[in-house]
């Protein structure tokens, strides 16, 4: 088991190695120096080729200066998690990377497969989850989400052995929004309060290092949708179990060149008022992680050609979309699943260019294509 956790002095030194990348690259939140770029691990499939080529690309990240790790106990049935621990381990008792500079994150909610897809589906989760009492059919939702403490103190239990860790250093909620799909808002604030306050004993258990929510819809719809999410809301429920010290923390949600509603949409409430995603986490000292910085892997194709002349020194698709991403105003790290040395390497080039102002992001959506 690898022990420790990410820490100010360490990912202080990790920064201080990478200083041929541009300024910019890496930031600092929650006291820790987060780099522009984190490795994602949602897409592949379940077989041992894609085990190695997420292994192998993440020991190549670490070692190029890309020090976030994202990843999930349900991507690729839990394989990707022990992808990235069995690379974190071997980098770590080779001296090449000290556990103190590597920020790691995971998620849980979802319910997750074991290392492949069972062949009937409701006797796996009959047999791994309710039979053990771990979860009751009226807590699961959409027939694939569950947040009740127990369920999520068993995940977190399950991610630390895929890992080989003794601490995560972010774990988030997943889609949480998924359970207002069949509950309401009342119940729905309840589940969350319950889960947060398991989460803040994990914390002083020194298990996780501090919480969050990874979204796909929920930070980005309009207050009047289903499944929205009021950043002002989670912040009071995280509140009320132990005050301003609190570890609510972190908060994931996609951002890219076709999904800029966290920048520009007034969605959150804010006192009297209504601000972007980012202008309230930024208020809020919050990490922001961006996912889905090439919307998997479609703005390599489609990228907007008129926008070039934005991105010098960047020829490539990948690299201007990741550019975008990693210029968030208010955006911590942009993930970017990478399955190849190349890969990494052409992605950490992007680091090596300064990053955009505001003021090109705005002409960049006010210019039309002729």
């Amino acid at each position: 088991m690898i022990k420790g956790f990410a820490t100010p002095e360490g990912t202080a030194a990790y920064k201080s190695r990478f200083t041929h990348l541009a300024e910019g690259h890496f930031r600092q939140r929650q006291g820790l120096w987060f780099s522009s770029i984190g490795c994602g691990s949602y897409l592949g499939e379940l077989d041992k080729e894609t085990d190695r080529g997420y292994e192998a690309s993440l020991k190549e990240a670490l070692l190029c200066g890309i020090n976030v790790v994202d990843t999930a106990i349900n991507y690729r049935a839990q394989r990707s998690e022990r992808a990235f621990g069995r690379a974190l381990t071997e980098l770590v008792q080779d001296g090449k990377v000290k556990r103190e500079e590597v920020i790691i994150c995971t998620k849980g909610g979802f319910i997750p497969y074991d290392g492949e897809y069972p062949e009937d589906p409701a006797a796996y989760l009959q047999e791994a989850f309710l039979n053990p009492g771990l979860l009751k059919p009226h807590d699961i939702v959409a027939g694939c989400h569950a947040m009740t403490p127990a369920y999520i103190e068993n995940q977190i239990e399950q991610s630390l052995r895929n890992l080989n860790l003794e601490t995560i250093d972010i774990y988030y909620l997943h889609n949480p929004e998924t359970q207002l799909s069949e509950i309401d808002r009342t119940d729905f604030h309840r589940r969350l309060r319950e889960v947060f306050e398991l989460l803040e004993m994990k914390v002083k258990q020194g298990v996780i290092r501090m919480y969050g929510t990874a979204t796909w819809t929920g930070y980005r719809v309009g207050h009047d949708a289903k499944d929205f999410l009021d950043l002002e809301d989670i912040l009071i429920a995280a509140r009320e179990d132990v005050g301003a010290h609190h570890h609510f923390q972190a908060l994931q949600l996609p951002y890219n060149l076709a999904m800029p509603e966290a920048w520009i949409l007034p969605n959150q409430h804010y006192g009297g008022h209504h601000l972007p995603l980012f202008q309230l986490a930024e208020k809020s000292k919050m990490v922001v992680v961006g996912s889905a910085s090439l919307l998997q892997a479609r703005l390599i194709h489609h990228f907007p050609e008129f926008l070039n002349s934005y991105f010098p020194g960047l020829l490539k698709p990948s690299q201007r979309s990741l550019q975008f991403a990693r210029s968030g105003p208010g955006l911590t790290t942009a993930l970017v699943g990478m399955k190849t040395k190349a890969h990494v390497l052409e992605n950490i080039e992007t680091a090596k260019v300064p990053l955009l102002k505001e003021e090109d992001l705005v002409l960049m959506f006010q210019k039309k294509e002729r």
